[in-house]
């Protein structure tokens, strides 16, 4: 079955990178559960046994700051496009840290909100996760594979016709009149 709420592409653009951890805002995946953010913080702290510091834990402010400078985000701009609704305190911003939800935290959210949609998203959230980590690991083997391919070539133009274990400095004389610079 197709996720038919919320593009995998969606999710993964709002996955970030804290502590080490991929991890996805509150105000996010309140978004995405169809709940408030106050009504999703509210159900993550009256359930401190199922969200341990590994699966959900506040941000400081040194790394509030650092996210929002990387992914630009600004009280004025909403994330759908839409034009930002006017409130009793102005247009938006928040007054505490953000709380960011792991892999393991965003898939706890439906057990704790208990509705159809949440188990739709959190089937979708698990989806997005597994798909950018499948993405990671192949570009991780690209990349190793390059390189080992890359020492293969060097090892092999850099001893060309020397002895093993002697540079191609040592052994140009042998091999012709021309010596490298």
């Amino acid at each position: 079955m197709q996720n038919k709420i919320i593009p995998i592409a969606q999710i993964q653009a709002r996955i970030h990178f804290v502590r080490g951890k991929r991890v996805m805002l509150d105000a996010d995946l309140a978004r995405f559960y169809g709940v408030t953010t106050f009504n999703l913080n509210k159900a993550v702290s009256r359930n401190p046994g199922r969200f341990p510091e590994d699966f959900a834990f506040v941000l400081n402010l040194e790394e509030t700051l650092n996210l929002i400078f990387q992914s630009g985000i600004s009280s004025l701009q909403t994330t759908d496009g839409e034009q930002p609704k006017k409130t009793r305190r102005g247009y938006g911003g928040t007054r505490k840290p953000p709380r960011v939800c792991t892999e393991q935290g965003g898939a706890m959210l439906a057990s704790v909100l208990r509705s159809p949609r949440a188990v739709a998203v959190s089937v979708a959230l698990v989806r997005a996760f597994a798909q950018l980590r499948d993405e990671v690991r192949k570009h991780e083997d690209g990349v190793a594979r390059r390189s080992r391919a890359a020492r293969r070539f060097t090892l092999r133009v850099s001893g060309f016709g020397c002895p093993l274990g002697e540079t191609a400095n040592s052994c140009w004389p042998r091999i012709g009149s021309w010596r490298p610079s």
